[in-house]
């Protein structure tokens, strides 16, 4: 028996494509499985940060502390978390009276540098 000669047409299996799109990189603009798209509600933890924030603290030391305890970390994130906040159309939505307040504590503090 002798084997069959390869098609010279055929695309060399050990050769890829340069055009193919590569499987190990996603598109920069293709949703992930975690991308919320811009009508998916605020997570939880979202719905958190908001929650701490339409409290009255009676210093910063007790806010720094129900961040921890309840949220689970740390104020720099926390503060991270609640500026991204600020500029998403969701949280107004979710909480117009909040989100309006801290926007305008933002931009006086903004303002004064």
């Amino acid at each position: 028996m002798t084997a069959a000669a390869p098609d010279p047409d055929a695309p060399d299996p050990d050769v890829s494509d340069p055009d193919a799109p590569d499987p190990d990189v996603s598109a920069p603009d293709a949703p992930g499985p975690d991308a919320e798209g811009p009508d998916a509600a605020l997570s939880d933890q979202e719905r958190a940060v908001l929650a701490v924030e339409r409290q009255s603290w009676p210093g910063p030391g007790a806010k720094e502390r129900a961040i921890r305890e309840r949220l689970g970390m740390s104020p720099v994130r926390y503060f991270q978390l609640l500026n991204a906040l600020l500029d998403d159309r969701r949280a107004l939505e979710e909480d117009p009276v909040t989100v309006n307040r801290l926007r305008r504590v933002r931009d006086a503090r903004r303002d004064r540098r």
